[in-house]
């Protein structure tokens, strides 16, 4: 089976490219590498340049690997980054995904396209309406989660529209080792680590840590994405999640609980978004009762394995 993995050498990339190996040895897995990024795909994957932003790029690079199965994870990811650029947010993850499918649709073939959307699309549900379920209406409050909305719905109509087999995964949080430090439980396990070390002085800097999440290990996430590939029903869309609420503050809790350094907790103004979510949580059923996904691992370990790989990436520098 030909495999095409865009954002392959982002954070879910590589535990996909990974898991795919160990599910299916027989797998030709290629990934779609931006060239003026210097990430580097994993070692087993086979690298293909392109931009999401250019379709000729992408129609040469879906030409060369001729994939059976593409899994669109590429994006512009940070929440804060688009109120800066919400420009260049919308050019990456709508027009980008529309560049992707065009593409796709070149290749005149059967193309089961798996799409990374996201639960912040939903927008700030009522605490009474969830979990929520894939049934509730698109109300975007980031420039981000715009732009997300902007390309589930393209991708749905891509499927109704042309016919392309198109599957969009709605992900909720989700952290893990080598997640970058500008996500909320790896700031904190990033900040914790250098304090440990006596690179920073011992003031962890925080933001909002009311708001409540739903997180799923990133392990659980690369699993999901198979199933959702192989088992999954074209043209549908599925949360992807724990359904477990958490709030910011339990997460901290628990990652300084397996520090033995001691440290003051600082709001910092810097870290308050303008629109917050209070409560997201959500409702995995649909896609558990397609595809048998369940997410196994507790979060209390994620963390623990999160902070431990900072600390080694420390210990490395």
């Amino acid at each position: 089976m030909r495999i095409l993995i865009t954002g392959v050498s982002g954070f879910v990339g590589p535990y996909l490219a990974q898991h795919i190996a160990e599910v299916d040895a027989e797998a030709e897995v290629s990934g779609l590498v931006w060239a003026a990024d210097p990430a580097q795909a994993p070692p087993s994957v086979q690298q293909v340049e392109g931009d999401l932003t250019d379709i000729s790029s992408l129609k040469a690079a879906l030409d060369q690997t001729r994939p059976e199965i593409v899994f669109h994870l590429a994006a512009a990811s940070s929440v804060a980054g688009s109120w800066e650029h919400p420009g260049r947010y919308l050019e990456v993850n709508a027009v980008g995904t529309v560049n992707l499918l065009e593409a796709v649709r070149a290749l005149d073939r059967d193309v089961r396209v798996v799409v990374s959307s996201s639960a912040e699309i939903y927008g700030a549900v009522p605490v009474d309406q969830q979990p929520i379920t894939e049934d509730a209406p698109l109300e975007p409050l980031s420039p981000y989660a715009a732009s997300k909305a902007a390309q589930d719905l393209l991708s749905a109509q891509y499927f109704h529209g042309y016919g392309l087999s198109t599957i969009r995964l709605r992900l909720f949080h989700h952290t893990g080792p080598r997640r970058p430090p500008q996500f909320v439980a790896s700031s904190f396990a990033h900040q914790i680590a250098r304090i440990e070390r006596g690179l920073d002085p011992p003031r962890l800097a925080v933001g909002n840590l009311e708001a409540i999440r739903d997180f799923t290990d990133v392990r659980d996430i690369a699993r999901a994405y198979w199933l959702a590939a192989t088992r999954g029903i074209a043209g549908d869309a599925y949360n992807v999640c724990s359904s477990r609420h958490t709030t910011i503050r339990r997460v901290l809790e628990v990652l300084l609980a397996h520090s033995e350094v001691e440290m003051e907790v600082e709001v910092d103004p810097d870290r308050l978004r303008a629109a917050d979510i209070p409560y997201l949580v959500g409702d995995h059923t649909r896609f558990s009762d397609t595809t048998g996904w369940q997410p196994d691992i507790p979060l209390v370990e994620t963390l623990g394995d999160l902070l431990a790989w900072w600390r080694e990436e420390l210990s490395n520098q």
